[in-house]
């Protein structure tokens, strides 16, 4: 299963790690989708601030940029300086994002296109900074520009002799530091599409941090800006190149790669972890669960599953019978969660008749099925009085065979449980109802929790109704894998519904026991 391996496992460890020193809404591993974003547009203004100051001509590039960095120090040289300590960071996040979705098997299925749309980010960032480098024009300029060149001239039609009177003496011109801005502009506005691109197939993605994490960064970055600024080399000479450089890691690693090795090793070693990320979604793969379906006669065009899908994997369009809407699902987008299904009018198990249809629902796990199952556990001798369980298939489980007075079912996601099938489940016999899923920054499916608490805290459609007795349920949010915590909260729920007070209603608490146990 996905995200259950040892690699998951080892970074929800450093994640919960995290979470007991920054909170879990303030840890930054949690949010490196939105920091890529909030780094991206620092830079950017960064970038707009020292373009006003830059000369693009041969003999004032590099004094424009010494001229901020010594007699502008104080606005100018912090400009520059969070422009490449910002710059590096954006490096840094796009690796820990691609490492963490990794390992945390969010790559395949639904998520290819996500995946391989975000492949592209690193090259165009590297090759951005790179280009931004040419810009200072002293001898790092002058060695990455080299360097550079010599590598693609290892590429066929290039040719060493035609890339290196690219930049021979006579050749470099104002010209060139045109083409150069040029590039610096455009690489990021490509960047910047292919950054819109890549969050297309979710709703409601994350495109900005919490504000502690924005401004934790922001001051990290200013100290270190102010500590150990960003200088200039010497100017380029193109008779010569200096024997040793300060070289930035984060953005020319290869370049000294080609000089170590050679050009061609480079290309070779690149491009294939190049292409062997873009095809890991089809590497291995197991067979994905039938996609949700829609039942026309009983879709009212509600518009609720529209509105709950994590991936965007539904639309609306015209109804066949001529009046009003109708869900249509991507089947190539859908996560197959249920959320959808727990999100349906539809979906009441109060409705009379032997066959219960939703509007929209899973294959492999209706509504119908589900109210059946419940109608049949409560019917075997001795279940009267039991505590109904519903879990998550991604995170705790009691096992396949629970403990004597506890009648578990599990669900894609907790988020497939319709509000009013714990009432169900209380009026067919349950003393109370568990419904145990993941921490909400843990969700797989993103927003499964969450809509789960807001459904039955009557803050989201479909609500659980006011009148059901919220003391006989418990919303408990474990870590996965943790069969001993769910054991624990099992227990403590059930020892607090055999007290005198829960039994006979009296006090009882119009909003539901909440318990989150931290554990990875």
């Amino acid at each position: 299963m996905p995200g259950h391996g040892q690699a998951a496992r080892a970074w929800r460890g450093l994640e919960h790690a995290l979470d007991r020193v920054f909170g879990e809404r303030d840890n930054p591993l949690r949010q490196l989708g939105g920091l890529g974003f909030y780094l991206f547009w620092l830079i950017t203004l960064t970038g707009i601030y020292l373009y006003i100051f830059y000369d693009t001509s041969l003999e004032g590039a590099h004094a424009s940029i010494e001229a901020l960095s010594v007699e502008q120090w104080w606005a100018g040289g912090v400009m520059r300086s969070l422009h490449r300590y910002a710059s590096d960071a954006f490096v840094v996040v796009i690796v820990l994002h691609l490492l963490r979705e990794l390992m945390l098997g969010r790559f395949r299925g639904f998520r290819w296109y996500s995946w391989v749309s975000g492949v592209p980010t690193l090259w165009l960032a590297v090759g951005a900074g790179v280009i931004g480098y040419w810009m200072v024009w002293d001898t790092v300029a002058l060695f990455v520009a080299t360097a550079t060149t010599e590598w693609f001239g290892a590429l066929p039609g290039f040719g060493p002799a035609l890339v290196r009177n690219f930049i021979a003496d006579g050749a470099v011109s104002d010209r060139f530091f045109s083409l150069v801005v040029f590039l610096h502009i455009g690489m990021p506005l490509v960047l910047l599409l292919t950054m819109w691109a890549h969050i297309q197939r979710l709703t409601r993605p994350q495109t900005g941090t919490s504000r502690a994490v924005a401004l934790w960064s922001l001051g990290a970055m200013l100290v270190l800006s102010l500590a150990a600024p960003a200088m200039s080399q010497p100017p380029a000479d193109l008779v010569r190149l200096q024997a040793s450089l300060p070289i930035d890691w984060f953005y020319l690693v290869a370049l000294p790669a080609i000089y170590v090795g050679s050009p061609e090793l480079v290309w070779i070693v690149s491009g294939g972890l190049t292409v062997l990320l873009g095809v890991a979604p089809w590497l291995g793969r197991s067979p994905r669960p039938a996609p949700a379906r829609v039942v026309p006669e009983y879709c009212n065009g509600c518009r609720r599953c529209f509105a709950d899908c994590p991936f965007a994997a539904i639309a609306m369009a015209p109804h066949p019978g001529g009046e009003g809407e109708i869900a249509v699902v991507d089947d190539d987008r859908c996560a197959s969660c249920g959320i959808c299904a727990g999100s349906c009018p539809q979906a009441v198990p109060f409705r009379p008749g032997e066959r219960l249809v939703s509007g929209i629902d899973l294959p492999g796990l209706t509504v119908g099925v589900l109210r059946d199952e419940i109608d049949a556990a409560f019917r075997e001798p001795g279940a009267a009085g039991a505590t109904l369980l519903f879990t998550c298939r991604h995170g705790a489980s009691p096992g396949p065979r629970p403990r004597p007075g506890v009648i578990a079912f599990e669900l894609p996601c907790a988020g497939m449980l319709p509000p009013s099938f714990i009432e169900y489940g209380l009026r067919a016999g349950a003393a109370g109802v568990m419904v145990a899923a993941c921490p909400e920054s843990d969700c797989e499916y993103r927003f499964g929790v969450a809509w789960t608490m807001q459904r039955v805290a009557g803050e989201r459609e479909p609500r659980l109704r006011r009148g059901v007795d919220r003391a006989r349920l418990a919303l408990l949010r474990v870590g996965r894998e943790d069969a001993a915590a769910l054991e624990s909260g099992l227990n403590a729920f059930r020892a607090r519904l055999a007290a005198p007070a829960v039994v006979s209603g009296a006090g009882a608490s119009r909003r539901p026991v909440i318990r989150e146990i931290e554990n990875g």
